[in-house]
């Protein structure tokens, strides 16, 4: 599935690593891809609330669905955000900007999730849309 299909086809978001402070990416990212039309779920234990949304410590608190998971964590936080995704039956991996992990990045494949690495979602959808 390319990048362009898989931001056609998906539209909910959890964001781990999802801050309330707006000079952060994560933030100004975020509020980007609410703007145009996605659902976000920020997940961070620090926070109660970004951009509206209710934020989980985990994405295994998360009540409901999502299919994206967006990591704005380090590269070494990435096989645990890796292994509840898959739990949780997530369809897309996506490492933002310098977010990097072959082995997670492989894990996530061979269990059948799209796996997109060191991209920034807010750069892929503005060239496609």
């Amino acid at each position: 599935m390319s990048i362009k299909e898989i931001l056609e086809t998906y539209r909910t978001i959890a964001v781990v690593g999802l801050s309330s402070h707006t000079w952060r990416p994560s933030f100004s990212v975020s509020r980007y891809m609410q703007s145009a039309g996605y659902r976000i779920i920020p997940v961070n234990p620090s926070e109660t609330e970004v951009l509206g949304e209710r934020a989980y410590p985990a994405l295994d608190d998360i009540p409901e669905a999502f299919e994206i998971v967006d990591i704005f964590r380090r590269s070494e936080y990435v096989p645990d955000i890796v292994e509840a995704a898959i739990r949780r039956n997530a369809r897309v991996i996506w490492m933002q900007l310098g977010v990097i992990h072959e082995e997670a990045a492989a894990r996530a494949r061979s269990a059948g999730l799209e796996v997109v690495m060191d991209r920034c979602i807010l750069q892929d959808h503005m060239q496609y849309f």
